[in-house]
């Protein structure tokens, strides 16, 4: 797994056991505490991307009160170790997830004892869903970057119909990017009097291809540009970005 894991377990013959546990799978552990203000101690100062918290500990803080602080401050996602089956704490401990982590049993909650193989199902899910969040955010971003460039972006998908329209694209080729989407690039272009031609020139050092936008009223090329292929994990071609702009601006 790789990940680094603070264990945060009053218990020290358990917390040893998760540990061991833990390395054996890859992960690092840094440090194994015992109360609930060490735990937040210990997450400022490792910033662990996951924290195995007893929920109940030593100190003037539980476990829940922990991950509440951990979470606000760090937005470190949490796994809660209990020995209790009270239903009221385990909605309690739910509340201090954040969104992005939603639980459902019983991987935000591994309950006393546990096999070895629950905790390496519960991490990995936990380490995944953090995964995701990374991409969603990295996925805002580059949508945000699409919608604010001045030259013209549109996505289509594998059967050529357009997905995504940036203003800049709508502006330049004089499109209600609302009327467009879903429907095929190859119409809506013969539809406004644009013919757009795609070409391949692939080399070692790039696998892009060449757009052309010729006006059919004068037959004068008005935009070049670029398409981009977006393939899927297998290298299968699932989606095109085209990115054009003015031939003489």
């Amino acid at each position: 797994m790789g990940a680094k894991i603070l264990v945060v377990e009053d218990e020290r013959i358990t917390a040893e056991d998760i540990k061991k546990s833990l390395e054996k799978a890859g992960c690092n552990v840094p440090a194994i505490v015992s109360t609930g203000e060490d735990a937040v101690k210990f997450s400022e100062r490792y910033k662990p991307d996951l924290v195995i918290m007893d929920i109940v500990l030593e100190g003037n803080i539980d476990g829940i009160e922990a991950a509440e602080t951990i979470r606000t401050k760090f937005d470190i996602p949490v796994i809660y170790l209990t020995a209790y089956s009270n239903k009221s704490t385990v909605e309690r401990a739910k509340t201090t997830h954040p969104s992005a982590f939603i639980l459902k049993e019983p991987f935000g909650f591994l309950h006393k004892p546990f096999e070895e193989n629950e905790l390496y199902t519960a991490v990995d899910i936990l380490l995944n869903q953090n995964d995701e969040k990374i991409l969603k955010n990295y996925d805002n971003l580059i949508f945000t970057l699409l919608k604010s460039v001045s030259d013209g972006v549109i996505a289509i998908d594998s059967e050529e119909r357009i997905k995504f329209m940036n203003s800049a694209a709508e502006t330049l080729i004089n499109c209600n990017k609302e009327l467009s989407i879903g429907k095929d690039i190859y119409e809506i272009f013969d539809y406004l009097g644009l013919t757009i031609d795609i070409s391949y020139e692939h080399n070692l050092d790039d696998n892009n291809g060449k757009v052309v936008i010729t006006s059919k009223t004068n037959v004068k090329t008005i935009f070049v540009g670029t398409i981009i292929p977006i393939n899927d994990k297998n290298g299968i071609g699932e989606s095109k970005i085209i990115i054009f702009h003015n031939k003489n601006p």
